[in-house]
């Protein structure tokens, strides 16, 4: 890989968006920051990412939907599915629809030095 990694944050929740964009900036990685499943879509028209969280639970397109559009796209980069619901039944859908991983949010910030070694340094 050459470059910055670019990865996408998908998350209708400002707060959460403006925390991860600082932690993904402190991790020596560039953010794009999405509020909803179709503005990831459009990015993704233009960008090349290299890594993309996905919320579970947004209003308009759910991240299972994205899921569906993404692979429909044939997008190549991996996706973590982040919630804050420890639920088996959507992990497991997460995972059949292409989801690489499913984070818990109380987790992820905690997780995120350790997730971007595994999907984006390590390779």
């Amino acid at each position: 890989m050459t470059g910055q990694p670019q990865v996408a944050y998908v998350d209708d929740d400002p707060r959460l968006r403006s925390l991860m964009t600082e932690e993904l900036l402190d991790e020596g990685v560039k953010p794009l920051v999405c509020s909803t499943g179709q503005e990831l879509l459009d990015l993704l028209e233009n960008e090349q990412v290299d890594l993309i969280f996905l919320d579970l639970m947004m209003p308009v397109m759910d991240g299972l939907t994205c899921l569906q559009h993404l692979k429909e796209h044939n997008v190549t980069a991996p996706v973590l599915v982040v919630t804050a619901f420890n639920d088996e039944n959507k992990r497991q859908e997460s995972l059949a629809k292409g989801a690489n991983d499913y984070i818990l949010k109380p987790n992820m910030f905690e997780q995120l030095p350790l997730i971007l070694d595994r999907y984006l340094r390590n390779n």
